[in-house]
């Protein structure tokens, strides 16, 4: 199965690779993707696999069945949303939407999705059991399109054993793949202060509520739930990148604005830090005088990847590309609304290296001149096409 899997992935990787421009040229905000849902659904009728659409939103659903079609179900996901970016990447298939950008691979996701379908259709007589390929929308954006697959119940009443997907890896060479079991991304909820009082003069400042001193304080006090209130153990991130004080050099405004990020992962605590956030807070600003409103909006789960899977995934590797193209990875404390799924099944959530030999053409995800190493759609359509069969037959 090895030769002809192979074989397959090399006939599909130029009809990856020209799909992954078409999109590429074309990409759309989150929960803004009817354009590139239309673009995928055009592909999956040139397959000729039935599929469902607007699953959720702009969510697509593809199903493929071999023989004993009931025997084993199990689900391949990839997800498809730009990010607000200006590309500078001077690519001839470069974005064509001002101000948006495939800056985090989902372009790679959904090209090699499909390919593997391709793939696996054309050996359909050879396996037994159902395949999902989920192509979801809007996972750069709260409340996250998995969510809301999920909601809608995607699956319906034939529920996958498992759920797969992959997410590029600048980090990561050609032809390497980065695993790790167990908890691996953190949750991610944003949150939200308000600092409100009496603003005035900043030079008469026994008349006023300094509201700048004490949002300034707030996020300071902020800091002690991760040096005092949460194990050690247990790694955690409460970060403030934006802070609106609407004043002058002379003078203290009314409101001020902080928002930010809180990541970590394990659930229970998660709940205790959102009590943290608000007591410490409000306490903080009452301290001076002022009021602290506060706003947390609870955003994705830890992604959470099963054991057994990782284990199988790295035997693939080792069997096809060799031990050394195995990494392992440390906790990633960016998050993946993939978590909705990684907490309802048995799912594996995996890198794929897009890195070049050159090392100057490489850039982190999420930057403007993102420019992945397309040699790695090969590996990709490869693996996780074993990867299915494999599970298939488990």
């Amino acid at each position: 199965m090895y030769d002809k899997i192979n074989g397959l992935s090399q006939k599909y990787f130029n009809n990856a690779i020209a799909f992954r421009h078409k999109m590429h040229r074309q990409p759309e905000l989150s929960f803004e993707e009817k354009g590139t849902a239309l673009l995928i659904s055009k592909e999956l009728d040139l397959i000729s696999v039935p599929y469902k659409k607007r699953i959720g939103g702009n969510g697509l659903m593809a199903t493929l069945s071999g023989r004993n079609p009931d025997k084993r179900i199990i689900a391949l996901r990839a997800d498809f949303d730009a990010l607000p970016i200006n590309e500078e990447t001077n690519l001839d298939f470069s974005s064509e939407n001002e101000g948006v950008m495939h800056a985090c691979g989902h372009d790679i996701h959904t090209a090699s999705l499909l390919s593997v379908l391709r793939v696996l259709n054309d050996l359909k007589d050879e396996w037994e059991g159902t395949i999902y390929f989920v192509f979801q929308h809007a996972e750069e954006l709260l409340p996250g399109g998995a969510k809301q697959m999920i909601e809608a119940n995607l699956f319906g009443d034939l529920q996958p054993k498992y759920v797969v997907a992959q997410h590029v890896d600048p980090d990561l060479k050609v032809g390497s793949f980065g695993f790790k079991s167990g908890k691996y991304m953190a949750s991610n909820d944003e949150v939200y202060l308000s600092i409100v009082g009496h603003g005035g003069h900043a030079a008469m400042p026994h008349r006023i509520n300094d509201t700048v001193l004490a949002a300034s304080q707030t996020i300071v006090n902020l800091q002690q739930i991760a040096s005092r209130l949460v194990p050690s153990t247990i790694p955690m991130v409460l970060s403030f990148g934006k802070m609106i004080a609407d004043g002058a050099t002379n003078v203290i405004p009314d409101k001020v604005e902080i928002s930010g990020t809180f990541r970590m992962f394990d659930e229970e605590i998660r709940k205790e830090v959102h009590q943290h956030i608000h007591r410490i807070a409000e306490s903080t600003s009452q301290s001076f005088g002022t009021k602290c409103l506060v706003e947390i909006k609870k955003g994705y789960p830890v992604v959470e990847n099963n054991e057994e899977l990782t284990i199988i995934a790295k035997q693939i590797v080792e069997n096809d590309f060799g031990r050394n193209k195995i990494i392992d990875l440390d906790y990633r404390m960016t998050s993946e609304d993939f978590g909705y799924f990684s907490q309802k099944y048995k799912s594996i959530f995996y890198r794929l290296g897009v890195g070049h030999k050159d090392s100057t053409m490489n850039f982190p995800l999420h930057s403007s001149k993102f420019n992945p190493d397309e040699d790695a759609l090969l590996y990709s359509i490869q693996f996780m096409s074993t990867l299915a069969l494999k599970l298939l037959k488990k």
